[in-house]
């Protein structure tokens, strides 16, 4: 995988072209032996050839078309594209109406000179962190592929498409973990910025009081670039950080329980490494955590809120739904408005009582999954697949719930099943997180 500064610098000498990098990217999504074809829902073959082409004239007659003209990038299915419908990875809107115009975040990398080549697939309305799609079928992980191991979700394309270089970048979807999930199963950067930075007008909801907007990418820099184009900052590095002095909290309660062998033997080894190189790891309990499963006991937001927006579709194409997204989205059918004002009050008590106990940390380590991908067949049976489901999503969702910015980077070494190492960072604190992630990764990388 190369970094997308790397690709920049390289179309800024001439030392390749647009035009070559989209061919390389259709060559990957074409290729019969790989996952292309359940990656991608919908290629932009000759749009993108030509917005190529365009950037490769404008760099030869001696204009700037901008930084990143002319990378190819994914977008997961749930963003409104002008001229196209918005399916979600489902059939049920195949043919709905077409979007009038791009969602802000797909215009926003358009302005920046990045061209999307297509549209990927995803967990039908995102609703599931482990990236299982019987409509399109699912994109293996690539670790051990013959295995044939979930992806995660629900991003899950946006992040096969980045890890088998289909695409240099992608932009996914979090609200319960989906960009960072599918990062650590499949060895690369997810970002989950604080939610109100980034805009979500134009992209298919699955709960507005949770979904937040952000990239996955191979490295933290890139994620950091990409993260300030969709939230209309200047795309600038990350602000430097040192691991030494770092203050990282570790919780002890709910995030390393039901942790496989594999997961704690690679999550210790990072701690080991960020503590050699200076950081000061305090493991601590978080009392906020244990409340969670009380708090959401009626059903949570997700349920509530997708069953207001799917339940007239549930009426008449309910059948044409995964019966087990179906089953969570009907949920929200009995949740009262007096829960929901309840989990609503609650959610507010709870962040500010959890952004007291954080104030002096940099941030808040944990493994992004507590177990390594499951084979995809292994899910075929209903109980495990929700019992993997909620043990998939459960540490992700924390920084969704408390309002927090939060990036998976990978920990594993060569060789090893892929291992995201998860930082949580401060509401509004996504600068602070990159510089310290950026850091990171340095360390871990260096082992």
């Amino acid at each position: 995988m190369r970094r997308i500064d790397e690709l920049a610098q390289a179309l800024a000498a001439g030392t390749i072209t647009s035009r070559s990098l989209i061919e390389e990217s259709l060559a990957r999504i074409g290729d019969p032996n790989g996952e292309g074809g359940r990656t991608f829902i919908k290629v932009h073959a000759e749009q993108a050839r030509a917005m190529a082409d365009a950037v490769d004239l404008m760099r030869r007659d001696g204009r700037t078309p901008g930084r990143y003209a002319g990378i190819p990038v994914a977008l997961k299915d749930l963003f409104d594209v002008a001229g196209e419908p918005t399916p979600a990875g489902s059939v049920v809107l195949a043919d709905a109406p077409a979007a009038e115009a791009d969602a802000p975040v797909v215009g926003r990398l358009r302005q920046a000179g990045f061209i999307p080549i297509g549209r990927v697939n995803m967990t039908e309305f995102a609703f599931s962190g482990l990236g299982i799609n019987p409509h399109h079928g699912t994109p293996a992980s690539p670790w051990d592929r013959a295995s044939r191991r979930i992806p995660g979700g629900s991003s899950s394309g946006t992040a096969v498409a980045v890890a088998d270089g289909m695409a240099a970048a992608g932009l996914g979807t979090d609200t319960g973990g989906s960009c960072r999930i599918p990062a650590a199963f499949c060895g690369i950067v997810g970002y989950k910025p604080t939610a109100r930075r980034v805009p979500i007008s134009g992209v298919l909801p699955l709960a507005p009081s949770l979904d937040s907007v952000g990239p996955l990418a191979p490295s933290v820099a890139c994620c950091a670039r990409i993260d300030a184009i969709l939230a209309g900052e200047p795309p600038t590095p990350p602000i430097p950080a040192r691991v030494h002095g770092l203050h990282l909290a570790v919780p002890e309660n709910v995030v390393l329980d039901g942790i496989d062998a594999s997961v704690a033997a690679t999550f210790d080894r990072a701690l080991s490494t960020l503590s050699a190189a200076g950081a000061q790891i305090e493991r601590t309990r978080f009392a906020e955590f244990d409340e969670l499963p009380t708090v959401n006991a009626p059903g949570g937001f997700a349920a509530a809120e997708a069953y207001a927006w799917h339940r007239r579709l549930l009426a008449t194409q309910g059948s044409r739904y995964d019966p087990r997204i179906r089953v969570r989205i009907a949920r929200g059918e009995h949740i009262s408005a007096a829960d929901y004002i309840d989990l609503l009050q609650a959610r507010l008590r709870l962040i500010g009582s959890f952004d007291q106990a954080t104030a002096g940390f940099d941030c808040v380590l944990m493994p992004t999954v507590p177990i390594i991908a499951p084979r995809i067949a292994d899910l075929d049976d209903e109980r495990a697949y929700n019992s993997v489901n909620m043990l998939v999503l459960r540490n992700t969702a924390l920084g969704n719930f408390f309002d927090r910015c939060a990036i998976s980077l990978p920990c594993h070494r060569p060789g090893e099943a892929p291992v995201g190492l998860m930082l949580m960072g401060e509401t509004m604190g996504d600068a602070r997180l990159f510089g310290v992630a950026n850091a990171m990764e340095a360390a871990l990388n260096r082992k």
